[in-house]
């Protein structure tokens, strides 16, 4: 993930503040620390790597508060298997070695201010010199000889033996799926350090899924110019500080173990790989080396049961050739498991909100003071942001700036609020409020712009359309020309036995209605002559429904009882501009409306011509077999599969929907 900012922060991001933070000598410490705390439970009954790990890990990181880390004893191979080590906002200050992230964030705003201010005399150049020389302390250091994750070499390197994951029915293969890929620049020698999901072909080869826009895949070009292999090296655990260096947004030119040192305060020691010359970190648990070949032909790769909760459908990527793979004594294994949320990539992404709240703030959108990535928004497709307004067009200036910066350009749908009405600690009631001040006619705004490799409702890959959506106070510039009909709000029983004749309606939600929140979400089973907006035109033929401003369609199926649920899959499901139809009031009895169509789009219903996928859900057999067992893994009370919620929304047992 790269990057939100630029510029003169580039040179002092990364700088200690005299704090006492624990740094984790591989995951053997952190398992130690995760366990003295509370946190980690050890499964010592048998349990496969083939999607029974994944069964058992979505029932804990669904429970309430993240649940606990999961350290898989037993699993037919020499290794340990550590999963959901991240998952809970506990969990992740304890790997980032922090007592708290707001607290990450402070350090460098308070860094940035001090590095960054005014310097007019020699003395207040001078006065900077102990800040600007830990800078250097801070960046990762070489030495000579072998590190720990080097105390043992495979005779023969067979990625096979380790518990790498099958994590979901219709996955192409095994997947490593917490990798910290390391590569150079051949042309400036910069490394970098990204997260690329690895599917296993047999034991010495793998894809390499780099999407266009990362780093990784920048690199791969360049040596497809140049006609040379590209050396590529995997990290496997170590200090999980390097795992989320890994996927954080940095740009190109910063060192994510600079990251990493900062972030553990204390420098990350590498050492050379065995078989070409690229640099690691000595005690990461494993390392597999290797190289890819530009020259020969891409692999046909995946689906992947992705973090967007549908599979990623399988697509043409490089082959990873293994050449070395060594790794500490007593090594774990780290893995994740990503789908429906919220997962253990909900934590992630909230400790990167927080950490990089600051350099965005500082350099680019000063007005900034608060950033939510909802879980079910999962990262790309949902995000609120909180401004200190003080001229008009300043929302609409916030979502522009956002949508150019890094890895923002993937967003979906931005809100943009004051500061002054906070999501926390009631999202409901943010939501009401929301509610109340929007015009969903006067307040959206619509543009077209790269999207996420992985967003699959887009009409073209990787490209669509953005929604901004203004719910911000009005200054006077604003407020010109603005409908003023009234706040129209009603219950939910005046519009459910009208609903109930309307074509395609099979299941109705109207409990946001009834707390004041001009929402009514309809569940519809599509059928011949189904036509979005004639459907619209026959809601509208119900007085009732004219009052109401946001009208969603979801399939039938969806539990329409959780809205993290529902906000998951409409906006999963949306490419706004194609999906969003708004109406115009013709009298004060009526509200501009929106109608947005969140459910999945056919060619035969809807015109779409790219295939879509499946949500990612477990086996009814998985689900069964952990049910038989789970007494016996001593997890407690017993969890229900959150699959179960979801399996009538599947069409066919494949990755794509039939």
């Amino acid at each position: 993930m790269k990057s939100y900012h630029s510029g003169k922060f580039r040179d002092f991001y990364f700088i200690l503040i005299n704090q006492t933070v624990m740094a984790f000598n591989g995951l053997k410490e952190y398992v130690a620390h995760l366990e003295e705390q509370g946190e980690l439970v050890r499964i010592r009954h048998q349990v496969s790597p083939d999607q029974e790990m994944t069964e058992i890990t979505d029932r804990v990181s669904k429970s309430p508060g993240g649940g606990k880390a999961l350290l898989f004893e037993n699993n037919g191979t020499s290794f340990p298997v550590l999963i959901n080590s991240f998952g809970s906002e506990r969990r992740i200050n304890l790997a980032l070695g922090h007592q708290s992230l707001d607290e990450i964030s402070r350090e460098i705003e308070e860094l940035f201010k001090d590095l960054t201010g005014p310097a007019a005399g020699l003395l207040d150049k001078v006065k900077k010199i102990p800040t600007l020389s830990r800078i250097a302390s801070w960046m990762p250091k070489r030495k000579g000889g072998r590190g720990a994750c080097q105390e043992v070499v495979m005779p023969i390197p067979d990625v096979n033996n380790l518990p790498v994951l099958k994590c979901w029915p219709a996955d192409g293969g095994p997947f490593v799926t917490l990798p910290c890929v390391v590569t150079r620049d051949p042309e400036t020698g910069i490394r970098n350090v990204g997260m690329y999901r690895m599917q296993v072909f047999d034991g010495q080869t793998t894809g390499m899924h780099w999407h266009k826009h990362k780093t990784g895949a920048r690199h791969y070009e360049l040596y497809k110019k140049m006609g040379k292999r590209m050396p590529v090296a995997v990290v496997l655990g170590g200090d999980p500080a390097y795992t989320y260096a890994a996927t954080a947004p940095l740009p190109d030119q910063i060192d994510e173990y600079m990251l990493a040192g900062f972030l553990r305060k204390k420098k990350v020691t590498l050492v050379k790989c065995l078989t070409h010359d690229l640099e690691v970190p000595e005690d990461a648990d494993f390392i597999i080396e290797g190289f890819v070949d530009p020259t020969e032909p891409l692999v046909w790769e995946g689906p992947f049961g992705d973090h967007t909760g549908f599979y990623s459908l399988a697509d043409w990527y490089p082959k990873f050739h293994i050449t070395c793979i060594t790794h500490r004594r007593e090594a774990i294994y780290p893995a994740t498991i990503v789908g429906i949320p919220p997962q253990e990539d909900a934590y992630i992404g909230l400790a990167t909100e927080k950490i990089f709240l600051a350099p965005m703030r500082l350099t680019m959108i000063p007005e900034l003071k608060d950033l939510y990535l909802p879980p079910a928004g999962v990262a790309h497709n949902l995000t609120l942001a909180g401004i200190e307004k003080r001229f008009a067009g300043q929302a609409q200036k916030t979502m522009h700036a956002m949508w150019g910066a890094g890895q923002m350009m993937f967003n979906k749908i931005m809100v943009v609020t004051d500061a002054s009405n906070p999501w926390q600690p009631d999202l409901e009631a943010f939501v009401k409020r929301t509610s109340e001040r929007i015009d969903v006619c006067q307040d959206l705004i619509f543009s077209n712009g790269p999207m996420d490799v992985l967003d699959h409702s887009s009409a073209a890959f990787a490209f669509g359309s953005k929604m901004g959506l203004d719910a911000t106070s009005r200054f006077p510039e604003e407020s010109e020309g603005r409908w003023t009909g009234p706040e129209l709000v009603m219950a939910g029983t005046d519009l459910t036995g009208a609903l109930q004749a309307v074509s395609y309606v099979k299941g109705i939600q109207t409990a946001l209605l009834d707390k004041g929140i001009s929402v009514l979400i309809l569940a519809i089973e599509k059928g011949d002559g189904f036509e979005f907006a004639k459907w619209c035109n026959e809601l509208r033929t119900i007085p009732s429904v004219r009052r109401v401003k946001i009208v969603v369609a979801v399939d039938a199926g969806l539990p329409l009882a959780d809205l993290d649920s529902i906000v998951w899959y409409v906006t999963g499901n949306m490419d706004p501009k194609r999906d969003c139809r708004q109406v115009l009031a013709s009298d004060q009895q009526e509200a501009n409306q929106i109608f947005m169509d969140g459910t999945a789009k056919s060619q035969r219903f809807d015109g779409f011509k790219r295939d879509w996928p499946n949500p990612v859900v477990s086996s009814a057999a998985v689900i069964e077999r952990i049910d038989a067992l789970w007494e016996t893994l001593q997890l407690g009370p017993w969890l229900p599969s959150p699959s179960r919620s979801y399996l009538p929304l599947k069409k066919g047992d494949g990755a794509i929907a039939e």
